[in-house]
């Protein structure tokens, strides 16, 4: 059995972000990167499957700059067996993560594809059902709980009603929900034992894949500063308030 995990380099969750003045983007020059939050539970989950009897070889894959093999080094060192890189510096959107990814789920002819939900930097939530799309094959987002059996994921997934428990048979996509695990720390041995697994950095144009973004980003602002709460009186004067804010 094979399993691809998708990794992607953000700015670390505990760094404040900030815009730039001009408001082009971020200010990311000197800020702390690691994988994205979700990534790493995904991992995690596939490094269990494996743990649990099921012999498979894992292999993480990133698409970005050459700095993202620092984050797959980190993988490596967490239990991934290899890693992929398709280098690029071009602003990776969903639907091109997703092209990308295709072509390596073809390449390596894998059973199951395991991405986080979203990235902690774009929030879009749209990679892994779009390469679920283009595989044309089953998937489970929002996985908060997941047990393998003879070629088949039981997943547990967190819905608006609750929970949501289906079957999909492999080959597969599985997004990661917060709770589904908590990845294991790495310990230095491991990360000295990452440096001699085999990382392999690969072009867009290798995969025959354009990576020019279709969307393009005119500006970018902080969010507006909160204003102060104001105390009322009585219910009455609430809701005088209420619909002075339009509210009500």
């Amino acid at each position: 059995m094979k399993i691809l995990v998708g990794i992607k380099r953000v700015i670390d969750f505990s760094v404040r972000v900030q815009v730039k003045k001009d408001g082009t983007g971020v200010v990311s020059d000197g800020v702390k990167m690691g994988i994205n939050p979700f990534d790493e539970i995904a991992l995690e989950e596939a490094l269990r499957i494996r743990e649990r009897g099921t012999q498979a070889e894992i292999v993480a894959m990133s698409i970005g700059p050459a700095d993202c093999q620092q984050q797959l080094r980190t993988a490596l060192a967490m239990g991934a067996d290899r890693a992929l890189l398709v280098q690029s510096t071009d602003t990776i959107q969903p639907l091109m993560a997703a092209r990308i990814f295709h072509e390596l789920v073809k390449r390596e002819n894998a059973d199951l594809v395991i991405l986080g939900k979203q990235a902690i930097d774009d929030d879009s939530n749209q990679t892994g059902q779009m390469l679920a799309a283009l595989w044309d094959r089953p998937q489970a987002t929002f996985a908060s709980k997941v047990e393998f059996k003879d070629k088949t994921l039981t997943v547990t997934r967190e819905v608006d009603a609750g929970l949501e428990v289906i079957a999909v048979d492999l080959p597969a996509v599985l997004t990661t929900d917060l709770r589904l695990n908590t990845p294991r720390f790495v310990k230095m041995p491991d990360i000295m034992k990452a440096r001699s697994k085999p990382l392999q950095v690969l072009k867009p144009e290798e995969l025959g894949v354009i990576t020019a973004p279709k969307l393009e980003a005119t500006n970018y602002a902080p969010p507006p500063q909160r204003v102060g709460g104001k105390k009322v009186e009585d219910v009455p004067a609430l809701i005088r308030a209420l619909k002075q804010r339009g509210v009500l």
